[in-house]
């Protein structure tokens, strides 16, 4: 804890520090409930997005027998072009938003190429589209996160720390001015006192004198 000034200017400045302290925990503590609400809700959309991306792949197995032929399907047949990505905010955290993404394939012959060839490249490019999506998915929720610790860290600065020593401080001021006003008033009164015996022994000579 660091030393404080024992004046009443510092108690007021320690009062005004709690007052701010107590106004804006209840926002970052709503705001960590938000981020953590929020984090959930994309931890299961990404979620969703590779179980559905496991799903399309498992429907590829129909497929397994054509794929067979040499060539028929080469790899890196669909690449992706674009990715188009948007941006959002949540909890004064700017995100990126998934909108899609644009591909480009191999040309092949017509003729010669099989006809599932055409079926099974939607396929390849709504699977990739899923992994695009939960990809950014993934990196929204690292942002909210990062976002979440750093906030998580001032609620338990002000919860832990910055609350406590403050009432700690306005406590220890406190009771030394009250302190100090009680010493004050006794030494106005033994001061009284001094004076008021004084004035009585020096009544007690002028009568003597007379």
């Amino acid at each position: 804890m660091s030393k404080i000034k024992l004046t009443k200017n510092e108690l007021k400045a320690q009062k005004d520090d709690l007052k701010m302290y107590r106004r804006y925990l209840p926002t970052l503590t709503l705001k960590k409930q938000q981020l953590q609400t929020e984090i959930r809700a994309i931890e299961s959309k990404a979620e969703a997005a590779r179980q559905e991306r496991e799903t399309l792949e498992r429907g590829f197995n129909d497929w397994i027998a054509v794929f067979s032929e040499e060539n028929a399907f080469p790899k890196g047949a669909i690449t992706v072009r674009n990715i188009h990505k948007g941006k959002g905010n949540i909890a004064g955290v700017t995100i990126p938003i998934f909108e899609g993404a644009d591909f480009s394939r191999e040309e092949y012959d017509l003729y010669e190429t099989p006809l599932w060839v055409d079926i099974a490249a939607n396929h390849m490019e709504k699977a990739m589209l899923l992994d695009l999506e939960a990809e950014v998915l993934e990196e929204q929720g690292r942002l909210l996160e990062a976002e979440l610790l750093t906030i998580s860290q001032r609620v338990n600065l002000f919860e832990k720390v910055k609350i406590p020593e403050t009432e700690e401080n306005i406590k220890k001021i406190s009771i030394y001015l009250a302190d100090q006003q009680v010493s004050a008033v006794v030494r106005s009164k033994i001061s009284k006192s001094k004076i008021a015996a004084k004035n009585a022994t020096d009544s007690e000579r002028q009568g003597y004198s007379l």
